[in-house]
């Protein structure tokens, strides 16, 4: 489907990545549109999870705002459902084969069933030589969103990661890299992100707070902060207030470092003391673990100050498995 009018040009189409079984054509949603204006290349992705529907509606709306915007420059493209088959069972990963397509890349069009559809989405992103691929991404349901960006390790060269880390200012959100002592090169050089930056092509991940549902509010900041993105590249108009997340003030623009440690020591009933978003301090108690008789079992605190960014979908825990996410300060 295309739409041409004096400014931009729009189109929705779709790359066939496989037939199935009962000869049926499954297929990747594509969407486009181009200015007449010359200007930077920018790409979104999302639903690379099958269960992380939300960037599925930030792509939307940012399309909804761009075809009324009379001063864009350049083009933005995007895959706003790059895992159908995951999607459509609310599962991670591609069912079929249980896959995680976000460990898949850059693909290998002869590989397995997630290096195929990589490749499909790798090769056709590439070949537009893109300024910046930003990936939409769902985290905890108790989450704040917030930036991910590589660390040094994955990126091809100095100029990209400065490049990356420019980018995760403009985004407004709280800025966190993959802590280097328990971050596995090869692991992470496989993502959408680390495929591009590993090839000089700037990309950060936005995690956009809970999966499985549509969160309106993070919807909003999503869209957000992708404009204030767009408007740095000069691709808008410019805005008249940039979007700036709720994060204290001496954080801002600060990268941070991940961390989902300590884990949890024993099994029970996982109580939280604090809240996403919260400010807390080295040894400050976080979550409690009671058995069935109420009795406590473990009393998990913060080895860091650190800023709680999420914390686990259940409250069942079990000895060694995360049950909160920090960013250390």
């Amino acid at each position: 489907m295309k739409k041409q009018d004096s400014a931009q040009k729009i189109k929705y189409s779709f790359l066939k990545i496989l037939t199935g079984s009962d000869l049926s054509i499954r297929r990747l949603a594509l969407m486009e549109i181009i200015s007449v204006n010359p200007g930077p290349v920018v790409w979104l992705t999302g639903c690379v999870h099958g269960d992380e529907v939300g960037g599925i509606v930030v792509i939307q709306e940012i399309f909804k705002k761009l075809r009324r915007e009379p001063l864009l420059k350049g083009s933005v493209h995007a895959f706003p459902l790059m895992n159908p088959i995951g999607f459509e069972t609310a599962s991670r990963h591609i069912t079929l084969s249980r896959e995680d397509l976000n460990r898949s890349f850059p693909g290998n069009k002869n590989g397995s069933l997630a290096e195929r559809i990589a490749d499909k989405i790798f090769t056709t992103i590439i070949e537009t030589n893109p300024t910046l691929v930003l990936d939409l991404h769902n985290d905890w349901r108790k989450s704040i969103p917030y930036t991910f960006i590589d660390p040094p390790e994955v990126v091809s060269d100095k100029e990209t990661y400065e490049k990356m880390k420019l980018f995760s200012k403009m985004t407004g959100f709280l800025i966190v890299s993959e802590q280097k002592e328990a971050y596995e090169r090869e692991h992470m050089e496989k993502t959408i992100s680390g495929s591009f930056n590993r090839h000089g092509i700037p990309s950060l991940t936005l995690e956009l707070g809970e999966s499985y549902v549509v969160n309106e509010e993070n919807v909003e900041y999503g869209v957000k902060s992708i404009l204030n993105i767009l408007d740095y590249l000069g691709m808008v108009k410019p805005m008249n207030e940039k979007f700036t997340y709720q994060i204290p003030e001496f954080l801002r623009g600060k990268i941070l470092r991940y961390s989902h440690l300590p884990l949890s020591a024993a099994s029970g009933v996982v109580r939280f003391l604090v809240e996403p978003g919260n400010l807390v301090k080295r040894d400050q108690p976080v979550a409690r673990v009671y058995n069935a008789f109420g009795k406590l079992r473990d009393t998990i605190r913060a080895l860091q100050d650190s800023v709680v960014l999420g914390y686990s979908d259940s409250s069942v825990g079990f000895p060694g498995v995360p049950v909160i996410a920090f960013a250390v300060i």
